[in-house]
C-alpha cells in the first residue's frame, strides 16, 4: 500500500481538505492518505467548520478526520509527503533525519507549477471565500497527483 501524507500548520483547514480530496480520487486499497500538522493546537480535534463546510457542499465528507502533530517516525511510516506552504516545508525538513527522508518531502502545488514553490494560502484568517478557492486549488492538484500516482507502472 502506497501512502501519502498531507501537512499543513494546525491540521484543520488545507490538510484534512487535501487528505480528503485525494483519498477520494485514489482506490483505497492502494492508496492510504493522511493529514498531520507541524503544530501540535489541534491534535484530536475535528477539521475547521469552514473545511468541513466546503467539502460537504463539493459530496466529500471530512468529519470523522481528527487533527494529529506530524513526527519524525512520518518519515518511516510514509512514501510521500506533500507540504502546504514554504514554512510547513522549512519546519517538515528540519525534522527529516536523513537525505532519503528529505526526499519524500514536497510542496504540493508544484504539481501544478513545478519548481515555483507556490504556497497553499492558509484560509484561516482569510478573506471570505478564501476556504472555497483553497478547496478549489486541492482539486485540481489532487486530480494531478491521482493521475500520476494511478497511471505509475508498478
Amino acid at each position: 500500500m502506497y501512502k501519502i501524507l498531507m501537512v499543513c500548520l494546525g491540521n484543520i483547514c488545507r490538510s484534512p481538505l487535501a487528505e480528503g480530496l485525494l483519498q477520494s480520487k485514489l482506490p483505497k486499497d492502494k492508496f492510504r492518505v493522511d493529514s498531520a500538522g507541524t503544530g501540535n493546537w489541534h491534535v484530536g480535534q475535528t477539521p475547521d467548520a469552514r473545511s468541513i463546510a466546503i467539502a460537504k457542499l463539493n459530496n466529500l465528507d471530512i468529519s470523522s478526520q481528527r487533527g494529529r502533530h506530524f513526527n519524525v517516525n512520518d518519515f518511516e511510516e510514509y512514501d510521500q509527503i506533500y507540504v502546504m506552504d514554504s514554512t510547513n516545508y522549512k519546519d517538515v525538513l528540519a525534522l527529516a533525519p536523513n537525505e532519503s527522508a528529505k526526499s519524500k518531502v514536497k510542496m504540493i502545488l508544484n504539481e501544478l507549477f513545478p519548481g515555483e514553490n507556490v504556497d497553499v494560502p492558509d484560509p484561516y484568517f482569510g478573506m471570505e471565500n478564501g476556504f472555497e478557492s483553497v478547496y478549489k486549488m486541492l482539486d485540481e492538484c489532487c486530480e494531478v497527483i491521482a493521475e500520476k500516482l494511478t497511471t505509475k507502472p508498478e
